[in-house]
């Protein structure tokens, strides 16, 4: 069967998104949001998205696209993806040429990936020449028959739970606070550039963001701690970000934080949840233990560096069939 790669149209939105759930169950993906992360993506991080069709269907998909958010000059990003029933006819090698021309054609010097831990895609990784960086692991919650901690019968003094939908008005005392925990993350590349604008379109509007289901931990008003939620609208929910500022961390807030937000989302109606944690966050991998997620997946962050980079600006252009 003969495979052809070209560049994402909208109206392959729905299959990217079915694609998507069939290679990461364990992700949050539906086809509003596959559009709109093509569509509102800001001109700094000069996204490319292919898709590989065969037999006239879409089959595979890749993102390229430069790590815009992060200090460190020349990053890259690509994330490939084949439907499982599709392998092994050449659309892989052929979507990570297409990702891998895009970025080095931006003079990018360094390429993160991260495959499944599994056989298949670490050894097509590594003779691609990605080395294993470090483990994310992936834990799941049967969320409707879930024994969550009960609702606490009081708070701390001046301690209050509120929903990212409450600050509607003025959502950048949450961008603050997701700022510094994203900055610190266990992680080979930091995300320490992240700009408020950006953040809006890309967090705060992301339509599979759920603000009513986003727990806020505030102390006397000000914002302290959160767990931001993602939904697909088919009963699963994500955890996309939990964490507290460096001043309130040691005090549970980002338990409490997380349990209000799985109680929220029960009460809707979510059924499963979904949450990821690097390997040595030991903090977060025992809040989830102790809320009853078990492993599920994982995955590894891995880097391949560039011999020699093509610093042109030319965008890149389809790749032929394979």
């Amino acid at each position: 069967m003969t495979v052809t790669v070209r560049p994402f149209h909208r109206s392959d939105a729905r299959y990217v998104s079915e694609v998507r759930r069939r290679v990461l169950p364990y992700g949050i993906s539906t086809p509003q949001s596959v559009a709109w992360e093509v569509a509102e993506a800001p001109a700094a991080r000069r996204l490319r998205v292919f898709v590989a069709e065969a037999g006239g269907r879409v089959v595979g998909v890749v993102k390229a696209s430069v790590r815009h958010d992060s200090s460190t000059a020349g990053q890259g990003v690509v994330a490939p993806l084949v439907d499982p029933g599709y392998r092994g006819l050449g659309a892989g090698r052929a979507l990570l040429d297409a990702a891998e021309d895009h970025l080095a054609g931006l003079g990018v010097t360094h390429l993160h990936a991260h495959p499944q831990d599994e056989l298949r895609s670490l050894t097509f990784a590594e003779r691609r020449g990605y080395r294993r960086l470090r483990l994310a692991r992936y834990l799941r919650l049967g969320l409707a028959h879930a024994a969550l901690p009960p609702r606490p019968a009081s708070l701390p003094p001046g301690t209050e739970l509120r929903t990212a939908a409450d600050f509607g008005a003025d959502p950048r005392p949450l961008f603050v606070v997701d700022a510094e925990v994203t900055a610190d993350e266990p992680d080979d590349l930091t995300v320490d550039a992240m700009t408020y604008e950006d953040w809006i379109v890309h967090t705060w509007e992301q339509p599979d963001i759920d603000l009513d289901l986003t727990t806020v931990v505030t102390v006397g008003g000000e914002i302290v701690s959160f767990s931001l939620a993602g939904t697909d609208g088919q009963g699963r929910y994500a955890s996309q970000m939990t964490g507290t500022r460096r001043a309130h961390r040691g005090r549970g807030l980002a338990r409490l934080a997380k349990t209000d937000s799985l109680r929220r989302a029960r009460d809707a109606g979510c059924t499963e949840a979904f949450t990821s944690n690097d390997a040595e966050n030991a903090p977060m991998l025992a809040i989830n233990a102790a809320l009853g997620y078990r492993p599920f997946a994982a995955e590894w962050h891995c880097v391949r560096e560039l011999r020699r980079a093509r610093p042109t600006d030319s965008p890149a252009g389809s790749p032929p069939p394979v």
